[in-house]
């Protein structure tokens, strides 16, 4: 349920209150205050009547609403005023439109509460004598202050005096803006990126934590007492949050939200958070003039990044198609990107799931964020690996620990392996906290290499393991082009008739979509080959006795023949079987 939160101004801050009579959550509210307008555009009616024009004017109904902003002035000359007020005023009449009916009072104060005005002043004695008990009663349960204007005190006086304060309020805010502006903009102009401009919002709103979150939904920078570390803040990034408006946060407090936007691009949110709710008047101020910055500076860092990755793209297609003629420019450049090159490396190769009818804009899009989040998950494990985008794929260069000349240190067998655990570790971390990335489809590995020039060859193993992983139809599949063996051949076999006509030959009844008693018999043969025909091994793995495990062998023979003891048989069997692995055939 989205709650009503309201910004309301106490002395020189403002509270967002909640109108819930349940505990807050991180549900979103989008208050009016929030659409464009502030309290700094006028003077409350608390404000109103301390000005030297209404200090004899006594309040007499609507004590709870002193809060309310007046923002502009109208006078009550005929009864039918309704259609010529608007939200935020504060009405001055003598009663003299009502002095026909004054009954019409008792509904009047419900009229203007529900078109927003801020309050309603009268003089009494002259047209009207007094304001209906219901009247008061009605202006006290909505908060709407009702005021009792001095008969010596003229509506002109009272007009140029809440007019000036307004004036005056909406200067000084503008002058505060301004500083606002400047404090900010000398920041980016110093050289701070999205980091120190979210710290000069923090700093700027004193108590307040600044967090700025991306589109994807993740954390990219906090400052402030607690900042991101703020109960309710890892809610709060996981919620659909509202173009601009008020959050209420789950461990209590609120949020003011405004959207980071360049033209047309959307970047995020920068959001204000206080456990205890008071936000200072100029707080929608300072965020959105952040908000401009921090656009400018996620901008630039894009473009430099867009630079950047192509140049790094450029210098991976070099080193996969044997490009090596300037050595020590390729070297320089790996350095100048953080790339690891002296060292043994393992190269992979990534497929990423890709969208229905997505443009190729958008499809190149999803690969270098998926690329970015790849980065990302990489980071903290291995120390500089490179991760590039080419082509439709996204490429990574793991430099692994090379054997030491007395054989101590990681081996060809242990560097792959190692490197397979760890992309898989990636890969489901990105799954998981992707934020917007595509979902891997398949990574392959290939073996190490100690040489530049032997990364060619590298990226071709990477690559057709990666294509045999995509064929396995398994999500995320990781494979190294060692553990391949005879699925290398396999996977050439591009005629899928011909493959289920082998298929059927050869398991005949036990293809897959048949039966569930097959189905079973296909499971019972794959256990007994994989423990190599040791019969009381298989019996234990599928928790059969031995007799039953015998009894099934029978059947298995029965339909394909002796694969028991004739190792053409099962030669043919387990080649069925790894075509529909490596197919995916059903």
């Amino acid at each position: 349920m989205v709650k009503s939160a309201k910004i309301e101004p106490t002395g020189g801050e403002r509270v967002l209150v909640d109108h819930a009579s349940h505990a807050a959550s991180n549900e979103p509210s989008t208050p009016g205050d929030q659409h464009g307008r502030s309290a700094v555009s006028g003077i409350s009616v608390a404000e109103v009547l301390g000005l030297s024009s209404l200090r004899t004017a006594r309040l007499v109904a609507g004590a709870s609403g002193l809060h309310r902003i007046v923002r502009r002035l109208n006078v009550m000359e005929v009864p039918d005023v309704l259609p010529w007020v608007k939200a935020d005023e504060l009405i001055l009449t003598t009663g003299y439109p009502l002095r026909q009916s004054p009954s019409s009072l008792i509904g009047l104060v419900g009229d203007l509460d529900d078109r927003g005005l801020a309050a309603f002043a009268i003089k009494l004695a002259r047209y009207v004598d007094e304001l209906p008990a219901q009247m008061l009663a009605d202006a006290d349960r909505r908060g709407f202050p009702v005021i009792l204007l001095p008969d010596d005190v003229g509506f002109d006086d009272i007009l140029n005096q809440v007019l000036t304060e307004i004036l005056n309020k909406q200067a000084a805010a503008l002058a505060h803006s301004d500083e606002v502006h400047r404090a900010i903009m000398a920041t980016v102009l110093a050289g701070g990126g999205l980091d120190e401009v979210t710290a000069k919002a923090a700093t700027l709103l004193s108590q307040a934590d600044v967090v700025a979150i991306g589109t994807e939904g993740a954390i990219l920078v906090s400052a402030g007492p607690e900042g991101e570390r703020m109960s309710g803040m890892a809610e709060l990034v996981k919620a659909e949050l509202p173009a601009r408006g008020v959050v209420n946060l789950a461990g209590g407090g609120t949020a003011i939200v405004v959207p980071i936007t360049a033209g047309d691009f959307e970047h995020g949110w920068l959001l204000a958070a206080r456990r205890d709710g008071m936000h200072a008047t100029d707080t929608l101020t300072i965020l959105e003039r952040a908000a401009a910055a921090a656009a400018l500076t996620i901008t630039q860092k894009l473009a430099v990044t867009a630079v950047e990755t192509r140049y790094q793209s450029d210098l991976f297609r070099d080193l996969v198609e044997g490009r090596l003629d300037d050595m020590e420019r390729v070297l320089d450049q790996a350095r100048w990107f953080g790339w690891k090159l002296q060292a043994s490396l393992v190269l992979t190769v990534t497929t990423v799931q890709p969208v229905p009818d997505q443009s190729p804009r958008s499809r190149r899009d999803d690969l270098e964020r998926f690329a970015a989040a790849w980065r990302s998950a990489l980071e903290g494990h291995i120390a500089g690996a490179a991760v590039v985008v080419v082509s439709d794929q996204v490429l990574t260069l793991l430099p692994v620990d090379q054997p030491a000349a007395d054989g101590t240190g990681a081996s060809d067998q242990a560097t792959v392996p190692a490197a397979a655990d760890l992309i898989a570790g990636v890969g489901a971390r990105v799954h998981a906290d992707r934020h917007g990335a595509p979902t891997p489809a398949s990574t392959g590995i290939s073996r190490p290499v100690t040489s530049l020039s032997e990364l060619p060859a590298a990226y071709s193993q990477a690559r057709r393991a990666a294509q045999v992983g995509l064929q396995t139809h398994v999500p995320g599949a990781v494979i190294s082009f060692d553990s391949l063996g005879v699925l290398r051949l396999l996977s050439l076999i591009p005629d899928s008739g011909e493959l289920r006509s082998y298929l059927a030959e050869v398991l005949g009844p036990l293809v897959p979509d048949a039966s569930s008693e097959h189905s079973d018999l296909l499971e019972t043969l794959r256990v007994l080959l994989e423990a190599n025909l040791n019969v009381a091994e298989a019996a234990r793995s599928q928790h059969f006795h031995y007799n039953t495990l015998r009894y099934r062998i029978g059947k298995l023979e029965r339909l394909l023949g002796p694969f028991m003891t004739d190792s053409s048989v099962r030669l043919n069997v387990q080649l069925a079987l790894h075509l529909i692995d490596v197919h995916g055939l059903t």
